[in-house]
C-alpha cells in the first residue's frame, strides 16, 4: 500500500476515540456495513466524498451512479485518493483512503456498467462522509 504526501498516522487507541464503534469495525477492522443500509446509497446530491477517518477527499459525486448493488458506487476516485489491493482469497481488490489506509470497500472491473471507466467502487457510507458543494472539503 502507498501512503498520501499527506498520510494520517494514528495509534488503535487514538483511532477508537475518534470514530464511532461501526466506523472503527468498518475502516480500521475492514468490516462491511449491511446491503442497503447506508446513508449515501441512494443520495444524489452535488458535492463530494471524503473519508470518514481524515476527512481526505475520495470522490466527486457526478462519479457515483446507482449500481443497485446496495452500497455507494463510483467509477473513480479522485487522483492519488484510492490505493488497491488484492484480498487474500485473490477474488476482489480491496480499496482504501491513501492518506489514512481506511477500508473503503471493494473495486470490481469489467461488469459492463455504461461508465467511463467500467469500474464500480463498491464503498461503505460508513467509511465516507457527503460535503456538498463544488470544493472538496476536509473535516
Amino acid at each position: 500500500m502507498t501512503a498520501a504526501a499527506d498520510s494520517v498516522q494514528k495509534t488503535e487507541e487514538e483511532w477508537r476515540a475518534i470514530l464511532s464503534p461501526e466506523q472503527f469495525r468498518i475502516l480500521r477492522q475492514k468490516g462491511t456495513e449491511p446491503r442497503g443500509t447506508g446513508e449515501y446509497n441512494k443520495l444524489s446530491a452535488d458535492g463530494f466524498y471524503n473519508c470518514a477517518g481524515c476527512g481526505t477527499a475520495l470522490y466527486k459525486s457526478v462519479t457515483k451512479f446507482d449500481s443497485g448493488c446496495g452500497w455507494p458506487a463510483f467509477y473513480e476516485g479522485l487522483p492519488g485518493a484510492i490505493n488497491r489491493s488484492p484480498d487474500p482469497d485473490g477474488r476482489r481488490t480491496e480499496i482504501t483512503c491513501a492518506a489514512c489506509g481506511g477500508h473503503m470497500g471493494h473495486v470490481f472491473k469489467g461488469e459492463g456498467f455504461k461508465m467511463p471507466t467500467d469500474e464500480r467502487h463498491c464503498v461503505n457510507s460508513v467509511s465516507i462522509k457527503f460535503i456538498p458543494g463544488d470544493a472538496p472539503a476536509s473535516s
